[in-house]
């Protein structure tokens, strides 16, 4: 698949990491499988990936916590 916003690239399979803000919520997660353009670092993640994310950051605020950095667990 090329890169949807380089245009330069074919995606490949590697490892990327997402940040979540919210108010004073920030939530840094790494070590996230995912297709990433070796041009620009555009990532881009599958659909079950990105609902285990919500999921993380969900049960980060729900323990109350406002800045915190996990790992990736499937």
């Amino acid at each position: 698949m090329i890169c949807i916003i380089c245009r330069k690239s074919e995606l490949i399979i590697s490892f990327t990491s997402i940040t979540f803000e919210r108010d004073e919520f920030k939530l840094l997660v790494n070590n996230i499988p995912a297709q990433v353009c070796p041009d620009c670092g555009e990532s881009i993640v599958d659909e079950n990936t990105t609902l285990r994310l919500l999921s993380i950051a969900e049960e980060v605020m729900d323990e109350g916590l406002f800045e915190d950095v996990r790992e990736y667990t499937a």
